[in-house]
């Protein structure tokens, strides 16, 4: 009798365990999102662009000791000498770049190989050419880092990075940059084979280069390559006949220039705003899973911002970069809601994590309290 009493006293507590248990993988079943908190993020805001979650969601699995490569496309102007110093100087690695004093180019190999996972300025040199653009680097990479047979044998990710900036800003900036006496006159721009002949890029000025040229003679050259620079930098200059401008009407290359610069932007693996300093930061530290030493700084007083312009002048730049005006909204849109859902996961599997430890610890405390109840009860009984 005392036997039988015993066990039902055991019984009880046993089930009390198993009915939590289930009823909190009821509640809160492994992968729902059943148990997250209220969302207390700010609403999404308002897009032209119907982007899908898979076009919000750039994480990737950067294999650092395999064979991945990040590829920097350098647009001039737009940030990127001094993103890419923080990307040769401010990143936490097992093995950091070795930037010797004095020297432009740091050696950054990957943990135990003397191979490079990055591409560019300040990792390989311009290996492609000056400022090479998508056309150039996506048909010259390839080459260039699997040189090797042993390399070849590999299967490579190639991971394209690069930074935007405000079309007036950026323009601005290059008219001040040329007028200080920059060329880039030794940039190739490869397309199909071969580099642009003189009437098909014709040059702005007579002489080594044009310092000291006004605003208005920077925006009255037709060929000046200032004009749509981010664009022509991103797309894919083989469907539009390269720089042979008699291939088909403006209209038409314009659009088909303008489409394939988004569709490759979109595309990348990662892109930063100039504008977006701080979220940049964060952007790339999520895609990649690295993370800066140092973060960045925000700079708005620059040699662009202090130009002083009249509303005609700023509508006439406007209108010679009329492609880069709208790949910027596009990609500033895109951009914005990257950061917000990137936070928003974030913040919701942070709170998960939380909830779940929670739950478990209250679980576990149940288990012991009727462990003790067990053992009281063996002790009555004995």
């Amino acid at each position: 009798m005392m036997d039988d009493r015993s066990s039902k006293l055991i019984l009880v507590p046993i089930l009390a365990v198993l009915f939590v248990m289930i009823g909190y993988q009821y509640i809160c079943p492994a992968g729902s999102n059943s148990c997250y908190f209220k969302d207390d993020s700010p609403p999404k805001q308002p897009s032209k662009f119907n982007f899908t979650e898979r076009d919000l969601d750039r994480h990737v699995e950067f294999n650092i000791k395999g064979d991945d490569v990040i590829v920097f496309l350098h647009i001039q102007k737009t940030g990127g000498t001094t993103f890419g110093r923080h990307l040769v100087r401010n990143i936490r690695l097992e093995q950091p770049c070795d930037c010797k004093p004095g020297q432009k180019k740091c050696t950054c190999h990957r943990p135990g190989k003397e191979e490079s996972w990055l591409f560019s300025r300040f990792s390989t040199g311009w290996s492609c050419g000056l400022h090479a653009d998508w056309t150039e680097l996506t048909n010259c990479v390839p080459v260039i880092m699997d040189k090797d047979k042993e390399a070849q044998r590999n299967i490579r990710n190639f991971y394209y990075i690069t930074m935007l900036r405000d079309p007036v800003s950026r323009y601005l900036s290059e008219w001040k940059h040329v007028q200080r006496g920059a060329t880039w006159k030794t940039a190739l721009h490869m397309c199909d084979g071969r580099s642009p002949t003189q009437d098909e890029l014709p040059t702005c000025y007579n002489g080594d280069d044009w310092s000291g040229v006004t605003l208005t003679e920077f925006m009255n050259c037709p060929s000046n390559l200032a004009n749509n620079r981010q664009v022509r930098m991103l797309a894919d200059l083989s469907l539009v006949g390269c720089y042979n401008l008699s291939s088909m009407n403006e209209s038409q290359r314009n659009h088909i220039l303008l489409s394939s610069a988004m569709s490759n932007l979109k595309n990348m693996a990662f892109y930063g705003l100039t504008e977006f300093q701080r979220k940049t930061q964060y952007l790339f530290e999520r895609t990649f899973s690295l993370r800066f030493i140092a973060a960045f700084t925000q700079i708005n007083s620059t040699r662009a911002a202090n130009v002083d312009l009249s509303e005609p002048v700023r509508r006439r730049i406007e209108e010679l970069n009329y492609l880069d005006v709208q790949l910027y909204e596009y990609a500033k849109d895109l951009f914005l809601q990257r950061f917000q859902f990137t936070r928003q996961r974030e913040h919701q599997e942070v709170r998960l994590k939380r909830h779940h430890a929670v739950c478990m610890h209250v679980l576990n405390q149940i288990i012991e309290d009727h462990l003790m109840l067990i053992r009281l009860q063996s002790n009555i009984y004995v």
